[in-house]
């Protein structure tokens, strides 16, 4: 399967001088270099405007959610700093050629590392354009060799009570896990993120390795990933174990399917008050051209 990205992103998109001067001339020439060369893996925001700016470093790393730091939109920046990210380690297993505990180190030596812009929507119906840098999942899965059997990809986030109160919680089954179908994860536009705004990744951002899954639901891009595992079956994942009738598994953004508590039709973006810069969604985050077809003949209202 042949897959082609349309570059639309400029200089508008990009965080004003004085946040993000130094990461838009890496970006833009690391953008030039990837198009002078046709690579396919070329992966922009979408073909679609994004509204003018990349969201505010300051906006994007101090408002999310990572639950293993607590309930709160700043909890996770003000309680993150405890959390050790070196050494770090990756256990690769299941239906793969080469299983094993590799150190992340080791991974990024072997892996093509490249920034990328992609839009991030959240379930809750808020938004922000990001500036990543990581590396292609695909690449990895290629690396530790994927067996014929293997129809989906499941994921780890580090369990540490000690550094992450969050856990402490009995209402979740801990760790955090989430999922992919082999060829989402295989897809070029899904990324292994290993920093942000030209940065490692902040740890309240879930460093030091993260999912992005731009066309997806923000709960899906699961945070301080520690195991990897290739399986036949699809796997369990957290919030579609915790309120099935919410989260579904597939979390492809949809803005005719509501969330049962409230519209998924308009977006907040992030960056100007919480009434301000409301925005139409779009059908898979703006990514429908690039995605779409991984779900023909589905039922997207039934796969939310």
């Amino acid at each position: 399967m042949t897959y082609k990205f349309r570059i639309s992103l400029t200089d508008k998109d990009v965080t004003p001088e004085e946040i993000f001067l130094a990461r838009r001339r890496i970006i833009a020439s690391a953008t030039a270099a990837l198009a002078a060369s046709a690579l396919p893996s070329i992966a922009r925001a979408g073909k679609h405007d994004t509204s003018g700016d990349v969201t505010p470093e300051e906006y994007a790393t101090s408002y999310n959610n990572f639950i293993e730091f607590g309930a709160g939109k700043s909890t996770p920046s003000e309680r993150a700093g405890k959390l050790t990210v070196k050494p770090w380690s990756v256990q690769i297993g299941g239906l793969v050629e080469r299983p094993g505990d590799y150190n992340l180190e080791d991974i990024l030596k072997a892996m093509r590392v490249e920034e990328r812009i992609y839009r991030f929507r959240c379930v809750e119906a808020w938004s922000m354009v990001v500036p990543w840098r990581g590396f292609m999942l695909a690449d990895l899965l290629k690396w530790a060799g994927v067996k014929p059997q293997a129809k989906y990809v499941a994921f780890e986030t580090l369990y540490r009570p000690s550094e992450m109160p969050g856990q402490k919680s009995s209402r979740v089954d801990w760790p955090y896990r989430e999922g992919l179908r082999l060829d989402e994860a295989m897809h070029p536009l899904t990324l292994m993120a290993t920093g942000m705004y030209g940065k490692p990744l902040p740890k309240q951002s879930g460093a030091p390795l993260r999912l992005v899954v731009p066309w997806k639901y923000g709960f899906k891009s699961i945070k301080s990933v520690v195991r990897i595992t290739l399986t036949e079956h699809q796997p369990k994942t957290t919030w579609n174990e915790l309120v099935p009738e919410e989260y579904g598994f597939y979390a492809n953004v949809n803005p005719d399917v509501s969330h049962p508590r409230w519209s998924q039709a308009t977006e907040r973006r992030l960056g100007g008050g919480f009434f301000s810069r409301r925005k139409r969604t779009r059908l898979f985050n703006g990514y429908a051209d690039d995605v779409a077809r991984l779900y023909e003949g589905m039922d997207l209202r039934k796969f939310y």
